[in-house]
């Protein structure tokens, strides 16, 4: 068996703050690091392959909602308020997942992981996606 080969997502900061990804989670032996949860600096890390997702509109709205209210340090591992989960999910609706089965490619949604709830934090969401369950990843703010 070949040992993993670990990437970490924007290791020095020159992607700027304009990328949003989805690692899907698969056993493929490429293991994506990132560091999410805002001041809290944590860091995560998942095996699968990286699938870009485009949502400006959606990185703007997680930004708001993790940067400006819940001012920049994470969840702390505590679930968000009925408010702020319908802020996400709303986030979440914009963001258009293309997925691909050889031959044709398939515009679908994300939607949260209620199975993985515990681990949702700023630029470390869990979500369901047309290729199976996933995170959805981007700049942490800290």
């Amino acid at each position: 068996m070949t040992a993993p080969r670990f990437v970490f997502l924007d290791p020095d900061g020159l992607m700027g703050r304009e990328w949003l990804y989805v690692i899907v989670r698969a056993p493929t032996g490429v293991v994506y690091q990132q560091q999410y949860g805002g001041t809290a600096c944590r860091q995560g890390s998942a095996e699968g392959f990286l699938v870009p997702v485009h949502g400006s509109d959606a990185l703007d709205l997680l930004r708001e909602l993790f940067e400006r209210d819940l001012r920049g340090a994470g969840t702390g591992g505590r679930p968000l308020s009925p408010p702020h989960r319908d802020r996400l999910d709303a986030a979440l609706a914009e963001v258009v997942h293309w997925a691909c089965d050889g031959t044709e490619e398939h515009p679908g949604s994300l939607a949260v992981d209620e199975d993985a709830l515990g681990e949702l934090d700023e630029a470390w969401i869990p979500v369901r996606t047309p290729d199976g369950p996933g995170l959805l990843v981007w700049c942490n703010s800290d």
